[in-house]
Parts: structure tokens; sequence; C-alpha cells
């Protein structure tokens, strides 16, 4: 008995394993009974493709967004990659500036694109004002640490080591010298691909996207040079998270490009050092994924995870014009620290296909426009000492629209009935100011404001810094009838520290 029923185990196992095959579809399709296979590509077992052959190689290494070419190649050879280790300060967002470590000067790092079987000689060079060693582990290599063992480099040295690349597919690399998190999370990572031997199908367009959260001292985007904070990063507490290194760094007239019909590749990957991205595309279906960058992929996908020091592939074709936004799905990433990038695609409409209007840019915020230059300006201003107002009232624009304007409406005429008029306001003609008590605290229930009764809740809106809220009071207090004035830094930061005031009655 005891073995009849270890039998019916058995044939059961293999009967269920032949459905997750794809196997049963009716006792009347010879198809039924032939299991669904899956070639093995046999792993590192099967990825040594001879020796090199023909001439080095020097590698092809581009700055994000942009792919190096396909190799091309039909055989393995021998390829020479130089890369550069370089510590230097650089914009995270507009007014904010940040000491990356980098490989290349960028973040991420230089893409770096071989072919499976290639033999590769790796430099690594720490560029003499470093003030770190430096090290690599790349995901892609096999033998100890990736990479980091043999290439620990003080500045002003270099060094070389030598590896087999036998496994295909998409790989992050990072530093990974001590304190490990810190090095990452300044910057240090990028991707490597090890394209299969019969290489990829063609596309349109290949571009290349990171994400990585950043930890610094002062709030989100909060003005000036901000240094790195180690509480924050141990604590998993990013006050960025961003894509391609800085706040609006695939946006406005950086923003990645296509065309109706095109297809378009993505190679995304997640530096962390933290988080995990739920990376989605508003507006777009991924017609294939290449999970965790392994060498099977899934079909149809709205959203797809990508672990810290994981990445992806993920193609699809574009049918309509517009504007595609990209985001970590944990939205408040977005949209309050900065995981947000566009692809524009430009094109004839197909409304048998999309019959709305393409994109609310309201939705988007501010970043469907170019980027803020006249918030950077006015960050530049103020420290200097120079800051006007009509400095204030450009900064405060360009902020407005992407802060307040989805509910105030760009004119400032608001929502009758639902949200209450910045244009002409009965309340900032009584008293200018209450504008700066509002945005930092608040307004909840029944309000009055020119003559008409309101009943809505306007969250405090502590994500914006001191300056911020200056430079959107003075532009909403100089514009559509209001009475005008100016506000500064200060009074903010001193009404920010005093308890909220009491709402009163009548007009508010």
């Amino acid at each position: 008995m005891k073995e009849l029923t270890c039998r019916h185990a058995l044939l059961l196992s293999a009967a269920l394993a032949m459905l997750a095959l794809g196997g049963c579809r009716g006792s009347h399709d010879d198809a039924a009974t032939k299991p669904v296979t899956v070639a093995d590509t046999g792993g590192s077992l099967k990825g040594d493709l001879g020796p090199p052959q023909g001439p080095d190689v020097e590698a092809v290494l581009t700055d994000p967004p942009m792919v190096p070419p396909p190799t091309g190649r039909h055989a393995p050879a021998h390829v020479i990659v130089e890369l550069d280790v370089v510590e230097k300060e650089m914009p995270i967002s507009e007014g904010v500036t940040y000491t990356f470590w980098t490989f290349g000067g960028t973040v991420p790092g230089k893409f770096i694109r071989i072919r499976q079987g290639d033999t590769v000689t790796f430099h690594l060079r720490n560029m003499p004002d470093s003030k770190m060693p430096h090290n690599i582990d790349l995901h892609g290599v096999t033998g100890p640490g990736g990479g980091a063992a043999s290439s620990f480099t003080a500045p002003g040295h270099v060094s070389r080591f030598t590896f087999k690349a036998l496994n295909a597919g998409l790989f992050v690399y990072h530093c990974a010298t001590a304190p490990v998190g810190m090095h990452i999370a300044n910057g240090m990572y990028g991707l490597i691909l090890i394209e299969p031997p019969e290489g990829l199908p063609p596309v349109d367009h290949e571009y290349y996207v990171m994400q990585g959260d950043f930890y610094t001292t002062g709030k989100y985007r909060e003005k000036g040079h901000q240094p790195f904070d180690m509480e924050k990063a141990i604590d998993e507490r990013p006050t960025y998270v961003l894509f391609n290194g800085s706040e609006g760094a695939l946006t406005g007239d950086k923003a990645l490009t296509a065309k109706v019909g095109d297809t378009v590749r993505l190679f995304v990957g997640n530096g962390g050092p933290n988080l995990v991205s739920s990376f989605h595309v508003i507006g777009e279906i991924f017609d294939k994924v290449w999970l965790e960058g392994g060498t099977r992929f899934q079909e149809n996908v709205q959203t797809t995870l990508i672990p810290s020091g994981g990445a992806a592939i993920m193609q699809f074709h574009i049918e309509v014009p517009g504007s595609y936004v990209l985001v970590d799905h944990s939205i408040f990433r977005a949209f309050n620290k900065g995981a947000l990038a566009i692809l524009k695609a430009d094109g004839p409409e197909n409304k048998a296909i999309y019959s709305g209007k393409e994109v609310d840019a309201m939705y988007i915020g501010d970043r469907a426009q170019p980027n803020l230059t006249a918030v950077a300006n006015a960050a530049t201003a103020h420290a200097a000492g120079t800051l006007t107002q009509e400095d204030q009232v450009k900064a405060g624009q360009a902020l407005f629209a992407g802060t307040c304007s989805t509910c105030h409406q760009p004119n400032g005429e608001g929502m009758a009935g639902v949200f209450p008029p910045l244009a002409g306001s009965s309340v900032l003609k009584a008293n200018p100011k209450r504008i700066v008590e509002i945005m930092l605290h608040g307004l909840n229930g029944p309000v009055t404001v020119n003559g008409k009764d309101y009943n809505s809740t306007m969250p405090a809106q502590t994500q914006l810094t001191d300056d911020e809220v200056a430079n959107i009071g003075t532009y909403v207090l100089n514009s559509w009838g209001n009475p005008g004035g100016r506000i500064s830094k200060d009074e903010v930061a001193a009404r920010r520290k005093a308890a909220p005031a009491g709402t009163g009655a009548g007009e508010h």
C-alpha cells in the first residue's frame, strides 16, 4: 500500500509538471500529450565558447541614457575595458549639489556591452584627486568578489584583472569598498550587458536607465550643497529616489525620444543601495520583460520588480504619440522624491487605439515642461544675496505648475464647489501672508472665498522647502489681480516653527 501511494504521488507530480509546461488542452488534441519544453542555455557550463578570435577589441562605453551599439560579432574576442573612477560635485536637483563618486564621471556609470564567451581585461583607474580608494564588483563576473578582490585601487593608481564572460544577461556593477553601502549610495553603480551569442533582436531605440536612492542631510530639494547622511542610509529613509542620478535627468529637454511605430528597449537597473523598484511606464504595457536581466522573458507586463542590485530588460511598441512617464510605482517616490522620467513620442494620432487627450500635463507636473532653470537661478541669486522679487515670481510660477495647478488650475480660478480660487482671492486681500500658513499647515473644512462656500481638504505641503514656499507665495500674490507683495525664506522658516493658526470664522 505504501509503494502504491508513492507511485500515485509520482504520477500526480508528473501530471502537474506537464500542466505547468502547457501540456493538457483536451483529450482530442494530440498536442496535449506533448509537453512544452524550453531550451536550456546551460548557464556557465556552456558559456565558454572557446579562445578569443581576431584582434583585440576596445569596448565602446557610453554615458547614460545612451547604449553602445550591438557587438555584431559571431565569435568570442579579447575585449579591453578601461573605466575611470571620478569623484565630482554635480547637481542632484535644481539648486542642490552633491559630491558623487562615479564610474566614468556619470551616475550611473558607463554602459558596458560585450558578448558571451568574450575574455575581458578590465582596467580600473582611480583619479589622482580622489579622496577614497575604490574597486568594482561586476555581477556578470564569475570569480571571488566579482572582481572586487582584484581591483582595489588607491587614488592615482590603476588595477587590472581578466575574466571570461560565461553567462549572458544584463548585470549590475558597483563599488564594493567598505563601507560598501556608502560607496553605492554616492552613485557608484552601472550596467554591463553580456549579449547572447546570437545577439538581441534589432529595435529602433535602446536606452539606459538606472534607479538609485540617495541620502542627504537636508530635506528633499533643500538648496545648496548637501552631504551624505549615514544615519538616514542605515535607516533606509532616502531623501531622493532618482533615475540616472539627478532629478530631471530624463525630463524636459533631456527626455527620451521615439516616434509612433518605433520599438523601444529599455535596459533598467537598480543600484539601490536599499530600495526595490516597482518600475512602470504610465500609458504603456511592456510587450516583453526579461525578468531580472536573464534569458527568459514574460509578456504583457504592467509593472516589474527590480531588486536592489538587479536589472531587467523591457521592450514595447509605440502606437500613439504623447509623453509617457517612467516611474517607480511606489508612487510617493515618483512625485515626492524624484523617481520620474519621460519618453516623448512624436507622430500621427490613432483615434482607433486612443481617442482621448494623450496626456494631462498637470498629472505629470513640472517635469512635463523644460527643466526648472528659473528655480535654480533663484537659488543661485539667493546664495549671492541678489535675489529679486522678479526672480521669485519666475521660480514660483514653475513650482506652482507642478505643485498647485492641478487643483487650483493654471489660471488660479480653482474648481467650482471643490477648490477655492486663488485669483482675486478675498482671503489674500484680507491677509496676504495667510498663503504661507495655508501651504505649511493645510486648510480643512468649510471655507468661504469671494462669497462662495467650499468644503474641501488641502493637505499641508510639508515636502516644500522654505524657499519654495516663499517663491510660490510671491508668485501667487503677484498674479491674477492679487494684492502683490513678497515673501521671504526667513518668514517661512519662522512660520513653520510656529503652531498652526486658528481658522477663525467668516471668509478664510
